[in-house]
């Protein structure tokens, strides 16, 4: 079966443990990035149609591993979702914007 994708560490393993021989290499870093936005789409998508709340914690693995790609520090990132969520809101009145019009 193929798959081309980026997947946990362990993942090889547990396959291996299943009686089943895995083919995988170690992407480069442009690979990696690729493969990585490629993940949060697919996790995204699995959140939506299960909401199930281990699809959100498999979210928050794939940010983790795009800040840490990116050397992105994740206090800088909180503080940044608080200064744009201060500036713009947040989405707690639950407000659906249906149009604009011309004054």
């Amino acid at each position: 079966m193929k798959h081309n994708k980026l997947v946990r560490d362990r993942i090889p393993e547990i396959i291996r443990e299943d009686n089943h021989v895995p083919v995988t290499h170690i992407a480069g870093d442009e690979e990696y990035w690729q493969k990585l936005k490629e993940k949060l789409e697919e996790e995204v998508k699995e959140f939506q149609d299960s909401e199930e709340v281990k699809e959100l914690a498999d979210i928050l693995e794939v940010i983790n591993a795009i800040c840490n790609h990116k050397g992105i520090d994740k206090d800088m990132l909180e503080q940044l979702r608080k200064e744009r969520a201060e500036k713009r809101g947040a989405f707690k009145r639950k407000i659906i914007l249906e149009e604009t019009r011309d004054r």
